[in-house]
């Protein structure tokens, strides 16, 4: 008994997490950036680690010795069109390093802002990547996830 209430607290006897209930066994489960928005997007549907395939085109383009054949490889199209039908040349590949050194939390009520610069191990280092394709009335910058989608072509 406790809190006035009596109740088994693993189920059917045996250990489980969870307060009353025994959970089901999970998958493995790994670790992602916190700073990428959660949500069910084409960008990771079939590919659930596209944000590590990202991280290690970055490295491999920034280190190869012919860009080119770097996006040959990677099945990248240099001329696609999109769902829309709209014809896309590349102009650029684009990385930016990006590094979090501060969090801002809001105070209860949501009137004021909370600051605190982050210890040297919560500092939060990423890169992005953007393929920039020139549409015929402007540029679009594509995320790696987007550019899969498109038709080569």
């Amino acid at each position: 008994m406790h809190l006035g209430h009596d109740h088994d607290h693993h189920g059917n006897g045996a250990a489980g997490a969870g307060h009353n209930h025994a959970q089901p066994a999970r998958g493995t489960v790994q670790w992602q950036t916190p700073h990428k928005p959660h949500q069910p997007n084409a960008e990771h549907q079939g590919e659930p680690d596209l944000d590590l395939v990202e991280a290690a085109f970055v490295e491999g383009f920034t280190m190869a010795s012919d860009p080119t054949s770097f996006l040959r490889l990677a099945r990248i199209p240099f001329e696609a069109t999109d769902a829309a039908g709209a014809k896309l040349v590349m102009l650029r590949v684009e990385t930016e390093a990006v590094t979090d050194v501060g969090t801002v939390t809001p105070h209860l009520g949501g009137g004021s802002l909370r600051y605190d610069p982050l210890p040297a191990a919560m500092v939060a280092r990423r890169r992005r990547l953007r393929f920039v394709y020139y549409d015929g009335k402007g540029l679009r910058a594509l995320k790696l996830g987007e550019v899969r989608g498109l038709k080569e072509g």
